[in-house]
């Protein structure tokens, strides 16, 4: 079997996928070439509309292939948890329908307690999924002990989802782009979008490195990059990106075929035999001008879990946040966009360690752990930890599909169905009150969701 990790990180030395001129027009174009953008494009080629997506480095290239792979409806928000729902059924169709190997695999999701208040937690989420008909089951501590045998530690108890999945991501997205080429999308890789081009009042089309692409219609899907491209518009969206650190095991004996976590070590069975590794729910944030903007947004976050997330004292250079990357250019000169083609942060060495250690003690049956690689992503987040899916007031034409809190992968066919019908005028089936922009400016009290 081939290593699914093997091509992984993309780097910019690989040719691009989906070169070539770029179109005069499109009913759609679609800026962001990730897990979202790409499903938007396929459900809208599908729907007879001509999208073209727009990406400024490789489809994929960022945090839409280095997540955990983790397909779950568990804990999920109660407005997130139908399109979840919608989108695992999604994802076996599109599977299907690709002809390609993405490991997707039926497995279960489990969350594992130590302390009584996140069994209460369960049981309120077990309340929601049993309204939606989800298989959902509370384990004691000696069912816990009973389903995932030879840990170490003892659990008060846990909650898990049978019917939940998993897929590798750098597979998948770059599998879901070709079968919607194959539907009639088109992509353009190396092709940045600079900014919108406006007409009447309205958008008329995006600016690229590659000239005007004229558009009735426009989507901003660019994950940790959305609201820098936004401001430039005077549109705020108290988006930040904040670093997350994963690795790739060696294959290893089998001990759990799904995915799990804790406080201190969240894993998944991977396609080739071992485990994919993340700590336990923690993120780093590098502080720049957006984190001080919007930081009365997650005070209650903060207040929540005032460990869930560490600091850094400054954003590197040319990122999303960094405190010399421009908020304003000209559609004529290069963008930040163009200058970071693919944004690639150092993973932390010492949460390598940490989290390779703490999966090590959890399953000492294993012996030493060894990584075959570690990398690190950038998830878009929002105060509240559920994402921003509307129309912009005032910029007629222009969508935004961002903030998903990392939680995009897994819902992403969803939420690009959704994001499709909103586009096109369709009416939802789906409630999509809790993803408003207003809700950051109408005077409402934010709702945190949960934070995994």
């Amino acid at each position: 079997m081939s290593d699914p990790a093997a091509d992984f990180p993309y780097s910019l030395a690989a040719p691009p996928e989906y070169a070539g001129p770029l179109p005069e027009g499109a009913d759609v174009a679609i800026i962001g070439g990730g897990i979202i953008g790409i499903c938007t494009a396929l459900f809208l080629a599908r729907a007879g509309l001509r999208p073209v997506v727009l990406e400024k480095g490789r489809v994929a290239a960022e945090q839409s292939s280095r997540n955990w792979g983790w397909i779950r409806t568990q804990g999920r928000d109660p407005a997130e948890l139908p399109i979840a729902m919608e989108a695992r059924r999604l994802w076996a169709e599109l599977a299907r329908q690709s002809g390609e190997d993405i490991g997707l695999r039926q497995s279960p999701v489990t969350y594992l307690a130590r302390k009584a208040r996140e069994l209460e937690d369960f049981a309120e989420f077990a309340a929601l999924a049993k309204a939606h008909g989800l298989d959902t089951r509370l384990l004691d501590a000696a069912e816990t002990r009973a389903f995932m045998p030879g840990m170490s530690r003892g659990y008060l108890g846990a909650m898990t989802t049978p019917s939940d999945m998993r897929a590798e991501p750098w597979l998948a997205v770059r599998a879901l782009a070709r079968l919607a080429v194959r539907e009639g999308a088109v992509i353009r890789e190396h092709c940045a979008a600079r900014g919108l081009d406006m007409a009447a009042g309205r958008v008329a089309g995006v600016w690229t490195e590659a000239g005007l692409l004229r558009a009735d219609a426009v989507l901003v899907a660019g994950g940790a990059w959305s609201s820098l491209l936004l401001r430039a518009h005077g549109v705020t969206i108290p988006q930040l990106a904040v670093r997350a650190t994963v690795a790739a095991t060696v294959p290893l004996p089998l001990v759990h075929d799904g995915a799990a976590t804790d406080e201190h070590i969240a894993f998944r069975r991977r396609q080739d035999g071992g485990y994919t590794l993340a700590p336990g729910g923690l993120a780093r944030l590098a502080l720049g001008p957006d984190a001080l903007r919007h930081a009365r947004h997650y005070l209650p976050a903060l207040r929540a879990s005032p460990f869930g997330i560490g600091y850094g004292p400054a954003a590197p250079a040319g990122y999303p946040d960094g405190w010399r990357t421009p908020r304003r250019w000209e559609m004529d000169e290069q963008s930040p966009f163009e200058r970071m083609r693919i944004l690639d942060p150092l993973p932390e060495a010492r949460r390598v360690r940490s989290m390779t250690a703490a999966f090590g003690r959890l399953y000492p049956a294993l012996g030493e752990v060894k990584l075959h690689k570690a990398w690190a992503g950038m998830i878009d987040a929002m105060p509240d930890i559920v994402p921003v899916v509307d129309h912009v007031e005032g910029l007629p034409g222009l969508t935004v599909a961002t903030g998903m809190s990392a939680h995009g992968f897994g819902i992403g066919p969803g939420f690009g169905r959704v994001t499709a019908d909103l586009i096109r005028g369709a009416a939802s089936v789906h409630d999509l009150t809790r993803f408003r922009l207003s809700r950051f400016s109408d005077g409402s009290r934010l709702e945190l969701g949960p934070a995994l």
